[in-house]
């Protein structure tokens, strides 16, 4: 089911949401902390003093909403999973990414409650950036926590908060209050290759680099993407288990002292000490090649993840995180041609294999005591999907009683180069990250009102081809940003070399690349290999879910009604566990699925002002809230234009500046007011003379209103 992002926020419902907020709003109000404790090793302090575990599962791009109207959507396919959170908790369905919207960006958001401004990682699974020389490298965005971006000396940290300064990592909270934190395929947490993260986490002359010399694939299953962070002399993690210091440079407030598990070779005997470790289906957990260990990230079907997580939350480690692979891609040994379609005979397979494994797991905890009575369950996706493909046959097929089949399944790609050179006479050097949200890189780094950079933006702009699937000629982008606009969508890092010249935000099914500069080869053409695209500024690419149980969530069902996105997870798990973090998240805690006596003392005198204050915290900084939508368009049109002396783009991009300083101000202000009263900080608040000159409902009414009339 697809929605078009222009009912989302219209003018005259947007003018009535900030009415409602401005008038519907309670009055300030402080209290005092109202902390509780456990006797526990593991203290979670929860508001409820009924937490005693932690599972988060993250999926890769598993859908609430159906890509066919007659398909059943991959949740409808897993109705133990479904209707678990539908019966004990709230699942959330208007629920959003940050931009790029890509795994990588999607999962370090969920996980650090930061969006890529502040964690390092704004683009996809590898990004660009600009060496001294003006020519540019690729390095991949999942390493370990603490891995650089290259071998060269001093080069920067791929999580990067600030200039030359590691981004907080998410499992100091549980392990400062005494909880084993097991990491379960989760993105860097865990060592994510044998290149890097090896020498970074063991060192260059250690055992276990000596044996990615002698057996590189033993030692990928040996070591790679599984791990235990452990509290402060926790035993499970000491030397004697080959337990390693846990090793975080920049924490703040310092991390001395804790020691980690790297691998299911040093996991495995921990978790199921009586011999190989099993998945939920009673098979050896091993690769394809029958490398007993870590099968592989596309191996994380659900029943090895959920194994894992089963088994850790048995042998004291009350804090799982977990990944569980897609669903609609051939893995392992499927000798399926390409991607598959929406109620293809294989995906429907896959999805009903995931929904027997959350079955068995289920039943699993609930015989070792681990409910929804005890346990703060977490579901979500990294972002949806856009599928490209023709029409299934038969027509009204389901997929569950009537298989779909597809003649033609596939991403348009797209030649960028080549496109550029013949369309538009264009054959200025760049790189490309290939994507559908692709990131572009000029050669020699010009500014952006370079008149190279102007050029190329017009032209990129303006390229057109024939959509295969629809027979109709279109522009192929549907967005443009260059830094001024990256800035604004918190997409600029605190590494000025990875910022791009230009981010493409193209229509859905097209999958763009730097290739030849001409079109003697097609330079438009479907790709079987990938049908799933994401990245993209689109709704069904953009609103994906999040399912909460647990103690102090409230039982909504499916709710529509609480736009949220993906920073917002965080705050939210640490306001309903009762800790903190040693840093602000760009998120808020979602009040409005708390019960009542889970709500922080501060918010629970005076909710409906503290939610409507998040709503509109959302829309303002959300990177697809409304006034995110409103600043890509602006940007678009100034990056599009060709007015004398370039006046138009000028003065649009100079009014995205003004607007960005006022966002950032406004969305500070309203960032350390709830966070104050989130996590019950003295300091007070109130609704005196000053803070009404400075309300924030009328200061975001004047945002919006310098952002029309930018149009």
């Amino acid at each position: 089911m697809k929605r078009s992002w222009g009912v989302l926020f219209p003018g005259v419902l947007l003018t009535a949401l900030l009415l409602t907020l401005f008038i519907g709003r309670g009055d300030f109000a402080s209290a005092a902390s109202d902390k509780g404790s456990d006797n526990t090793s593991c203290q979670l302090n929860s508001p409820t003093k009924a937490v005693k575990h932690v599972i988060n599962i993250q999926f890769d791009n598993v859908h609430f909403t159906r890509d066919n109207p007659n398909v059943p959507s991959d949740l409808e396919q897993m109705p133990n999973l479904l209707n678990f959170i539908k019966n004990n908790g709230t699942m959330l369905s208007n629920y959003h990414t940050p931009l790029i919207a890509h795994t990588a960006d999607d999962i370090l958001t969920s996980l650090t409650g930061l969006y890529g401004e502040h964690h390092g990682v704004s683009v996809a699974n590898s990004y660009r950036y600009f060496n001294p020389d003006g020519s540019t490298s690729s390095t991949p965005s999942f390493t370990y926590w603490t891995a650089p971006i290259s071998t060269a000396p001093n080069a920067p940290y791929n999580m990067i908060s600030a200039p030359n300064t590691n981004t907080p990592a998410p499992w100091v909270s549980y392990t400062r209050a005494g909880c084993n934190f097991g990491a379960v395929s989760t993105a860097n947490m865990v060592l994510e290759n044998i290149g890097t993260d090896i020498p970074t986490v063991f060192g260059a002359n250690s055992p276990e680099a000596a044996e990615v010399k002698a057996n590189s694939a033993q030692a990928y299953s040996d070591f790679v993407g599984i791990g235990i962070h452990c509290a402060k002399d926790d035993a499970l993690c000491a030397s004697a288990n080959n337990g390693r210091p846990d090793v975080l440079p920049d924490e703040p407030g310092g991390y001395t002292g804790y020691q980690a598990l790297f691998g299911h070779k040093y996991v495995a005997p921990q978790i199921n000490p009586s011999g190989p470790l099993l998945d939920l289906n009673g098979q050896v957990i091993q690769d394809s090649k029958q490398h007993i260990g870590f099968p592989g990230f596309d191996g994380m079907s659900a029943a090895v993840s959920l194994s894992y997580v089963a088994a850790m939350q048995e042998h004291n480690v009350p804090v799982t995180y977990a990944y569980i692979s897609d669903a609609h891609d051939p893995h392992g040994n499927d000798p399926h041609n390409g991607a598959y379609g929406p109620g293809e005979a294989g995906y429907v397979k896959t999805l009903k294999s995931y929904d027997d494994a959350f079955g068995k797991f289920f039943a699993r905890l609930q015989k070792d005591g681990i409910n929804a009575s005890n346990t703060i369950f977490s579901f979500s996706s990294d972002e949806n999907d856009h599928f490209a493909g023709g029409q299934p046959s038969p027509a009204n097929c389901d997929g569950v009683t009537i298989p779909c089949t597809y003649q033609q399944v596939g991403e348009v790609n797209g030649n960028l180069t080549g496109l550029l050179a013949t369309q538009k006479n264009i054959t200025t050097p760049f790189t490309v990250h290939a994507d559908s949200a692709p990131t572009i890189y000029i050669n020699g780094n010009p500014s952006r009102q370079d008149p190279t950079t102007r050029t190329f933006a017009r032209a990129l702009g303006d390229l057109t081809a024939t959509n295969p699937y629809t027979g109709k000629d279109e522009k192929i982008t549907n967005y443009l940003a260059d830094p001024v606009e990256m800035n604004f969508l918190h997409m600029v890092t605190a590494d000025p070399a990875r910022t791009p010249t230009l981010t493409m935000f193209a229509k859905p099914d097209y999958f763009l690349y730097a290739g030849a500069p001409n079109c003697n080869q097609p330079c438009i053409q479907v790709q079987s290999g990938y049908a799933w695209n994401h990245g993209d500024l689109a709704p069904d690419i953009n609103t994906t879910w999040l399912g909460l149980v647990g103690p102090g969530v409230r039982h909504l069902g499916v709710d529509h009604s609480i736009w949220a996105d993906q920073t917002d997870l965080r705050p939210t798990m640490m306001s309903l566990l009762g800790l903190k973090d040693d840093y602000t998240s760009d998120g808020r805690a979602m009040f409005e699925v708390f019960t009542e006596n889970a709500l922080p003392k501060q918010v629970r005198s005076n909710k409906d002002f503290y939610i409507s204050l998040g709503q509109l915290y959302k829309q303002i900084n959300a990177p697809v809230g409304a006034l995110g939508l409103q600043t890509a368009a602006i940007s678009t049109q100034a990056l599009e234009s060709d007015s004398a002396n370039d006046q138009t783009y000028n003065d649009l991009e100079n009014g995205l500046i003004s607007l960005t300083t006022l966002r950032n101000a406004l969305a500070q202000q309203i960032q350390t007011t709830l966070n104050n009263a989130t996590f019950d900080s003295n300091t007070s608040v109130h609704a005196n003379a000053k803070d009404q000159q400075q309300n924030p409902f009328q200061q975001a009414q004047n945002l919006f209103k310098k952002a029309q009339q930018l149009r």
